[in-house]
């Protein structure tokens, strides 16, 4: 069965659900999250399988997704850092949210209200291939640079949301 994700408005209150492709297929704002790991001055990064849907084999956060009907934006996120890392989350916490939208020559597209959450995290982690390829401990400073000189490695979201998270940590 395929996942469903909450139709939101512009104030992020639910007005429906719909599934993940057809949310993704047509403009349909809906609810999302991006987590960032970091620990002594770096942020954890995953590298997206090459065979996902949108976006394969480019950088982007620790893990990102969408909350299901019913569950909150926290436990969702812990729920896909366990799924896509291995990870178990300690504390997390919402610093922001943005809606964005972006739509891609083969015909998804990404219109989101996506919570921007934080954690520290030391431990170690396990990739699922199905989801990440590769995943790295990278500097601020470094990272911030190879953004701005090589933006087209990473996800339109992560380009958007990074720098307010770099400024955070």
């Amino acid at each position: 069965m395929e996942p469903k994700v909450i139709v939101v408005d512009y104030k992020d209150n639910p007005i429906g659900e719909m599934n993940k492709s057809e949310a993704h297929a047509s403009p349909n704002l809906h609810r999302a999250f991006s987590v960032f790991l970091h620990r002594d001055g770096r942020i954890l990064l995953q590298k997206r399988a090459k065979d996902k849907y949108h976006c394969g084999g480019l950088w982007t956060n620790t893990c990102c997704s969408h909350p299901r009907p019913g569950e909150e934006t926290l436990e969702a996120a812990r729920r896909r850092l366990w799924e896509e890392m291995k990870i178990t989350a300690g504390d997390l916490e919402e610093i922001h949210s943005f809606v964005y939208y972006y739509s891609f020559p083969y015909g998804v597209t990404e219109f989101e209200y996506d919570h921007v959450i934080i954690g520290e995290y030391r431990g170690t982690f396990e990739l699922n291939p199905e989801e990440a390829e590769e995943a790295a401990w990278v500097e601020k400073e470094e990272l911030l640079q190879d953004m701005r000189e090589n933006p087209q490695k990473y996800t339109p979201w992560f380009l958007i949301c990074a720098p307010e998270v770099v400024k955070r940590i």
